[in-house]
């Protein structure tokens, strides 16, 4: 059954030339359906119901789930908070009410350049929508504001900072506004995972504007998060919609960090034509890793706080419009991120909690398709993580919060079970095994690491719990270092007792003390490894220790075959590849001539299905989902030439 693929979605200012010059072609579809949707509009008349414009404006068959029970209840004036994953189609569920109902909507976004994108999304379907950003011009912004005020637009999309401006909030005080729609809602939240002050302010609205719908989305909300985000918002009166979290066309893999240049090449060996995000703990990292990347042929671009604003939008746009494009990034990058084939997403640091990295995970295969991420941490992510923590302001209790979220994340990479399941257990969502993690496709051995752990944990008490990991791995291993000697740690009774173990061996053993909090990393002693409550029942004997053995890396005809499920569905050889490649490259022609990005023409779904049906005329291309009648007029005389050919 044909569903909702992602936002198709530059032009309204055709729309309008057609409409306020009165030429456009009779008999033409999409220049009607433009015309009824802003001359009804002006009228202040109700447009057709939600079903005929998914299909008349956006060109699909059917909602996905939740969607049209989202906007059913914002259509009846009811405050709603909607956690979705990413991919499900949240744009929608706030795109189609303002049409039906002919109302002027607010849509507060974090970036200016999502905001571009899904206005020029939309603006190409035919859509009245705009945005007010201090990237734009006063003009541009003035110019949007009165077709705003005219109600010659209907999506106004703009930045908290902007909207709570008093300058704003006076001028809407004199505009009937119908809804408030917040984007990325759990900013608005202390308890989630990107805090954003702007965005508190949000919480005066349903006071400032008691007849507006207050519409909250986020895909990355806990529980106590989401019960923060209603009170602030609408004090406590909202609907809530969960639709869960899984991501099931996600591979999951975290690995031990050895070299993380080399298992990032690894890990990137087979995705040469594939886009995708590499996350990096600092910008000097960040720097580093897209001139090594470039250096092994990859199309890499950095993306930090510390660029320009320019700087840091033409990198955005390059991701966003250049084949095969690798970002390489802090977390600066990525929040509301609009690009649907990301294939693959890495980190080579330890995210800062399980909401972040679910949200940073999930920018990858947004159109459904299977996508791959890894994950490579160690014990020094550990300490920078918990050092970061320590330095955030003087509350202790969202320092307490923080801590917590971050075992979690440990306890997820160190987890020998299936990796999904640990990941939505965190979210209170129970499924079963995944068989698309690492940990399900090669289980790892669980063996009794009692006795070691006895040994480590002595060593850890014997140099008074002040040291690091690094120091008791040279005291287990029996190393005559100038530091143990200073200190005679060379003349306690575990010197030298596990000199049969390696290194990595030894830190991935503490790392799963710690995930299992026996060991706790003290910040103030500088990262020096303490024995807790457990650990100290463990150390004399009253507990026992299961740890995973590592893995030997697996032959590569078999990881092939048990990756099977991340190897996109979409391959196609001889006729249709070529057509594939020339579909992509007309695209992108398309694109760069209008200035967005490539999936604004198309997504990567709606070319899979031109390949495969190879619609022959009009009324064939306009039967694929996804394709409009605006698509239609804008592009498919275009596309039929390229199959037809």
């Amino acid at each position: 059954m044909p569903v909702v693929q992602g936002y198709p979605g530059n032009e309204l200012n055709r729309a309008f030339v057609r409409i306020e010059g009165s030429d456009r072609l009779p008999g033409n579809d999409a220049d009607y359906i433009e015309t009824t949707i802003i001359s009804t509009a002006m009228a202040g008349e109700k447009s057709t119901g939600p079903d005929k414009l998914l299909h008349s404006i956006f060109g699909f068959d059917s909602f996905r789930p939740g969607q049209k029970e989202i906007i059913d209840h914002l259509l009846d004036k009811s405050h709603v908070l909607a956690v979705m994953p990413t991919g499900s189609g949240k744009s929608l569920c706030y795109q189609v009410p303002p049409l039906v109902l002919n109302e002027r909507t607010i849509v507060v976004s974090p970036l200016m350049a999502l905001m571009d994108d899904q206005v020029a999304a939309l603006q190409d379907i035919g859509v009245p929508a705009d945005r007010i950003h201090s990237n734009r011009t006063h003009e541009d912004n003035g110019e949007a504001w009165n077709q705003f005020k005219s109600r010659q637009t209907f999506l106004l999309y703009m930045s908290p900072e902007m909207l709570m401006s008093q300058k704003m909030l006076n001028a809407l005080q004199s505009v009937e506004t119908g809804m408030f729609v917040i984007d990325e809602a759990h900013c608005i939240s202390k308890w989630g995972a990107n805090f954003r002050p702007d965005y508190e302010a949000l919480s005066k609205l349903n006071g400032l504007f008691p007849q507006s719908v207050i519409a909250a989305f986020t895909a990355t909300a806990d529980a106590a998060t989401q019960q923060d985000i209603i009170q602030k918002l609408t004090n406590n009166n909202c609907i809530k919609f969960v639709q869960g979290f899984d991501r099931p066309n996600l591979h999951l893999t975290v690995k031990a960090k050895l070299n993380w240049k080399t298992q990032l090449l690894e890990f990137l060996e087979d995705k040469k034509n594939s886009s995708g995000i590499v996350y990096c703990l600092s910008r000097k990292q960040t720097e580093e890793a897209a001139e090594f990347l470039r250096a092994e042929g990859y199309n890499a671009i950095a993306y930090h706080a510390g660029l320009d604003s320019k700087t840091r939008s033409e990198h955005q746009d390059r991701f966003m419009t250049e084949p095969h494009a690798v970002m390489t990034a802090t977390i600066a990058f990525g929040m509301g991120i609009d690009k649907p084939d990301i294939r693959f997403v890495a980190h080579t640091n330890l995210p800062g909690s399980m909401e972040a990295y679910y949200q940073e995970i999930g920018r990858a295969g947004r159109d459904g398709e299977p996508a791959e991420t890894l994950l490579i941490y160690g014990l020094d992510d550990l300490f920078q993580r918990r050092r970061f923590i320590e330095k955030d302001g003087e509350d202790q209790h969202h320092k307490l919060r923080e801590h917590k979220r971050l075992d979690s994340l440990l306890g997820y990479c160190e987890a020998s079970s299936c990796r999904r399941i640990a990941l939505l257990h965190y979210f209170n969502e129970e499924i079963g095994p995944c068989d698309n993690c690492d940990n399900c496709i090669s289980p790892p051995a669980l063996i009794d690491g009692t006795e070691l752990a006895q040994m480590t944990l002595s060593a850890i008490y014997r140099t008074g719990q002040s040291f690091g990991a690094a120091h008791i791995i040279d005291v287990l291993r029996g190393s005559r270092s100038e530091k143990i000697m200073e200190r005679n740690h060379d003349q306690i009774k575990t010197f030298g007792i596990c000199a049969g173990y390696s290194k990595p061996y030894l830190q991935g053993f503490i790392r799963q003390l710690i995930a299992a909090g026996h060991a706790t990393l003290n910040i103030k002693k500088f990262g020096g490894l303490e024995i807790s409550k457990s650990g100290f029942m463990l150390l004399k004997g009253g507990i026992e220790f299961q740890f995973k053995q590592p893995l030997e890396p697996a032959p590569k005809s078999k990881s092939s075959q048990s990756l099977k499920n991340s190897i996109p569905a979409h391959i196609y050889s001889g006729e249709d590849a070529e057509l594939l490649a020339r579909l992509k490259q007309k695209r992108l022609s398309l694109a760069q001539d209008q200035g967005v990005p490539a999936f604004v023409i198309f997504p990567d779904t709606v070319l899979y299905q031109m390949v495969e049906r190879k619609p022959a005329n009009r009324d064939e291309f306009l039967n694929l989902s996804g394709v409009g009648p605006a698509k239609l007029e804008n592009y498919g005389d275009s596309f039929l030439a390229v199959i037809n050919n």
